[in-house]
């Protein structure tokens, strides 16, 4: 028997009773009087039909029962007892699945800590079995913590959702999501979709109120080691009963969802995911068309964003100078991210993250399709792409039997502007989201009266259509209509432009059959009328054509790499140069060579002499009257470290990388360039005795971090001696880490190195072990901490110790002497002067400021003599710079020691060029120009020593990464790039955009002892 709802007057929720056939049993709940189960048994019939994405049935049937498609096609036979809905003329579409949500899972909130007099918190405060760490929570499951939310669901459902991936956003290894219907009339037991569909993790320590980690580096210092704690705590499950690394353990198979802040740790967590065989499903930030080749590379699927910038408030023109033109360009880009995405064939799901207002997703969602994502395309990433990421094709995201019934109802075609989402059926059961809106757009014709007929225009939403009316071709007038039930009110103004006109009102009523307004109305003389309005057909068709008519295309700015100002369309090709007739400083034995000509090919130095030729396809630079030089390296620096130059929660933190956070996209990188500086040595800060391990650079700008990390080059680490490391300027909080005396900065690395060494006799025993006895032994547990310290006693690490006055550096010498290891550099330095002799029978290089004195009690015996006192008594010396404004001019530096020490310009330039690669041991590739070595060179106005020399044209392996020609063109192109923008964002502003002010972005300069990102402390 079919029953249709309409006659009925039922909306498609209700059934009589005699249509039901109960259940004997419905789960494992009782109930507290009649059960009353119906089987939901409904046939849709007749309406264009998505099964999938990518599938279209025309005047299909869709048949659902209890809950789940039963079947679905253009022929199917409607059972018996089933509540038909006719649908002509209406679209059904799967309901989506957003896969990055918390939706029925309680907020975390950190616990209250007792300001900056609470002091540190080394420990976890968590209770029970569980990780040393309170960012690490793997065993927290969101299926247990899940509580049905009907706000949340309702408005997620007004959206198009039907179930969602939810987990507790808090921490790095967060625990596991569950895969939830959005069904608000059933208990959570028959809502979980999929207990443990996958694992979630981040960068972010969360709430958790402990001190470590307190950096980027520091946060993935600790994945790694969790990660490889789980390993131990597999291989050798009698050895701690650790709740976590065992939930950790379990998740290792499932879907694993990485959340980043931008697309630079996009790639920073996909390289740790590798290490670890893990494929991370990477929810990002709308970023990620910014550097998508890279991202390609990573085959990580994508969870997309559409939080998209709202436009700058620009009028005031000091405003507009506060926004950078990385903001400017990504307001105008970030619609375009998801079609980009999609277009360089990288899978992603679409997701309501970020959205603090989630009415913004639909808009938004279409402005991505009219940036260049195709519907086809949108559908896919709401629906099969999120199912299949997290293994629940089977469940959601398509229309087959057996699968969840979760679809949408809509007026038309889902993308078309004026569609409208009429229902959202979750399980089998219906939401209405709203009734089906009149469409009374179209052309008319209109007779007032005895008047001659004129024509009446209705664009627009269906919902609020735009009446205009038109006299004659250049003779139209806009007016108000609106419809209250099949009542309607016509007024306009035929003549707006005479004073003192009036309005022509028109009241009366809307008859659908014959789609014709009429009624009575009143001319501004008060005189009464008749009217009528007659719908055209097939001008209303032919004007729903012109309007239907593609849009212009959207107008972009071009990508740069670094997305940034000076950035470039293309990082710089490998050139083949001939510099001719320049004043040549070698840095090698040959000092300076007069009218000498060098070569510069496949990024290397080939040639060096006189009347050289340049071979085919290069190019010839006039050096005549200039000076060209090796390229500057700063033994010293921390420019290009995102999120912290410390982690110095504890005072042993070996396991820190500044290699897994180079900022590629630091501006800095690019000053630097323009100072002559071709390399830098990245530290981490002096905050601990053992800080972390270093990052020796190339600045290849445009470049990724990884490809600007110089491959191959030997492993450094910063070590610290003074009162930085006993806190002595942190305020009264922290007197609690060890050490607070230089004493006991000693003991500190008498300890590491002792346990270091008790770590690699573990492993020497182990691996002399064989594979059978190794398979029944339990297998010593990796610390990354004590490997970095046992590659040091190994000389496969070298130290770069931040170090002041003579007693700490007779210390360490010391220290290293007994437990047998090495200082590679003492960078500082500054009472080098007085333990010369001492640090010459060491070994060590010294690495040192010109003049700098007297900004903290540390170097209150500091000379500007130093460097060629070191010198003179045959150490290595270097000059660094410690600081982003130096670096630019350590040329500069370099030749006031020439001045104080009497040093010739020869070795002094050495001090920033042969004399650093050196210390980094990079020499035998870097710092003086010599045939075979990187073409690394900087093209000089003047004698490079002098205050008015400038760098021309710095090389970086070939690449022309800067020249004052491009730098000048660079100059004027950002300014007229910021003002197409800014013009663009005024015409946003003018149509009704949204809008926010700007807000200034500092420059965030580390030093050595910044803690945090912006705390600064006196140096």
């Amino acid at each position: 028997m079919h029953i249709d709802l309409r006659r009925l007057g039922l909306a498609g929720s209700l059934l009589v009773s005699s249509l039901s056939v109960a259940y004997a049993q419905s789960g494992t709940f009782p109930r507290n009087g009649v059960y009353d189960d119906r089987p939901g048994l409904y046939a849709f019939t007749h309406a264009t039909i998505y099964t999938d994405y990518k599938t279209r049935l025309n005047d299909a049937t869709l048949v659902i029962r209890d809950g789940k498609v039963e079947a679905v096609g253009p022929n199917v036979k409607i059972p018996a007892g089933a509540v038909v809905q006719d649908l002509k003329g209406k679209f059904i579409y799967p309901g989506f699945v957003d896969l990055y949500a918390s939706y029925g899972v309680p907020e975390v909130k950190a616990p209250e800590r007792q300001g900056r007099r609470g002091g540190p918190q080394f420990d976890s405060q968590k209770p029970g079995a569980y990780d040393w760490n309170q960012a690490v929570h793997p065993e927290v499951n969101a299926a247990e913590l899940f509580k049905v939310n009907a706000e949340q669901a309702d408005a997620l459902r007004k959206l198009g959702f039907g179930a969602v991936l939810t987990h507790q956003p808090d921490g790095i290894v967060r625990g596991t999501a569950a895969l939830v219907s959005l069904n608000t009339n059933r208990n959570e037991t028959e809502l979980i979709l999929q207990d443990r569909a996958a694992a979630a993790y981040s960068f972010d320590k969360g709430t958790s109120t402990q001190d470590y980690p307190s950096s980027l580096m520091g946060s993935i210092a600790l994945l790694r080691q969790s990660y490889l704690d789980a390993d131990w705590n597999q291989r050798n499950p009698t050895r701690e009963q650790n709740l976590s690394l065992r939930a950790l353990n379990q998740q290792r198979s499932l879907p694993a969802i990485f959340e980043v802040r931008d697309k630079q740790s996009l790639l920073r967590a996909d390289k740790v995911g590798d290490e670890f065989g893990v494929q991370y499903i990477i929810k990002g930030r709308g970023d990620e068309y910014q550097r998508l080749p890279d991202i390609q590379a990573t085959k990580a699927p994508l969870i997309l964003s559409l939080n998209f910038p709202d436009a700058y408030q620009v009028d005031d023109v000091y405003d507009a100078i506060r926004v950078p033109l990385q903001d400017l360009k990504h307001w105008e880009m970030a619609p375009a991210n998801a079609g980009l995405v999609a277009k360089a064939g990288v899978p992603f799901a679409l997701s309501t993250a970020d959205l603090k207002d989630k009415k913004k997703f639909l808009p938004n969602l279409r402005k991505a399709i009219q940036y260049g994502l195709t519907e086809e395309q949108a559908l896919q990433a709401l629906t099969a792409t999120p199912a299949m990421l997290v293994k629940a094709q089977d469940r959601v995201g398509a229309l087959k039997p057996g699968m969840q019934a979760n679809f949408l109802v809509c007026s038309t075609r889902l993308f078309a502007p004026e569609s409208v989402m009429l229902d959202n059926w979750v399980q089998g059961q219906r939401y209405q989201l709203s009734e089906v809106p009149s469409d009374y757009r179209g052309v008319y014709t209109l007779k007032i009266g005895n008047q001659p007929e004129i024509k009446m225009l209705l664009a627009g939403k269906p919902e609020a259509p735009e009446l205009k009316i038109v006299k004659a071709p250049a003779d139209t007038v806009k007016g108000t209509l609106s419809v209250n039930g099949e009542l309607a009110t016509v007024v306009y103004n035929p003549t707006p432009k005479t004073k003192g006109s009036g309005a022509v009102r028109l009241s009366g009523y809307y008859t659908p059959d014959t789609r014709m307004f009429q009624g009575d109305g009143q001319l501004p003389d008060a005189t009464s009328i008749k009217w009528s309005a007659q719908r055209q057909e097939q001008a209303s068709r032919a004007a729903r054509r012109d309007s239907a008519k593609a849009p212009e295309p959207v107008q972009l700015g071009q990508l740069q790499y670094p997305f940034v100002a000076y950035g470039r369309p293309a990082v710089p090709e490998q050139q083949t140069v001939l510099i001719k007739n320049a004043t040549v400083w070698t840095s090698e034995a040959q000092g300076k060579l007069e009218n000498t000509d060098v070569l510069l090919q496949n990024g290397k130095i080939v040639k060096i002499g006189r009347n050289l030729s340049v071979p085919s396809g290069g190019r010839t630079v006039d050096g005549t009257g200039k000076h060209l030089t090796p390229g500057i390296i700063d033994e010293h620096s921390h420019i290009a470290i995102s999120e912290g130059v410390n982690e110095g929660t504890q005072s042993v933190t070996s396991e820190v990388r500044i290699g897994d956070v180079v900022d590629a996209e630091d501006v800095d990188v690019y000053r630097d360039l323009a100072g002559g500086v071709v390399a830098a040595q990245l530290l981490h800060g002096s905050a601990n005795p053992i800080g972390g391990q270093s990052a020796l650079i190339k600045l290849r700008w445009g470049q990724t971090a990884e490809q600007m990390q110089i491959k191959g080059a030997p492993g450094f680490i910063k070590f610290a001696l003074g009162e930085n490391v006993k806190q002595s300027n942190w305020g009264e909080a922290n007197t609690l880490r060890f050490p607070q005396t230089r004493m006991g900065t000693e003991q500190v690395f008498v300890d590491a190195f002792t346990r270091a060494k008790e770590y690699e006799q573990e492993w020497k025993a182990w691996n002399k072990l064989s594979k059978a006895k190794q398979k029944k032994g339990e297998a010593p547990r990796r610390d990354l901490e004590l490997e970095a310290l046992v590659e040091i006693l190994n000389e496969q690490r070298f130290i770069t110790c931040h170090s002041y006055v003579q007693s700490e550096i007779n210390m360490l010498m010391n220290v290293a002497d007994r437990m047998n290891f090495k200082v590679n550099t003492f960078t500082h330095i500054l009472e080098g002067y007085k333990v010369a002799d001492k640090m010459k029978q060491h070994g060590v290089n010294a690495s040192t400021f010109s003049d700098w004195w007297a900004y903290k009690n540390e170097v209150r015996d500091a000379i500007p003599y130093n460097a060629g006192i070191m010198h003179n008594a045959g150490l290595n010396v270097a000059i660094n710079s410690d600081d982003a404004e130096m670096s630019r001019r350590l040329n500069q530096e370099a030749a006031k020691i020439v001045k104080y020490s009497g040093l010739s310009e020869e070795d002094a330039l050495k001090l920033v060029t042969i004399n650093p690669a050196k210390m980094l041991h990079l020499d035998k590739n870097m710092g003086s120009i010599k045939e075979g070595k990187d073409a690394d060179v900087v093209l000089w106005s003047d004698n490079p020593l002098s205050i008015y020399a400038h760098p021309e044209r710095t090389y970086v392996d070939g690449r022309l990464f800067f020249d004052v020609e491009s730098d000048q063109q660079m100059r004027l192109d950002i300014q007229k790039e910021r003002l197409r923008i800014v013009q663009k964002m005024l015409e946003a502003k003018k149509g009704g955009s949204p809008t926010q002010m700007p807000t200034a972005r500092p420059t965030k300069h580390f030093h050595c002892d910044t803690l945090g990102e912006e705390k600064e402390l006196d140096q």
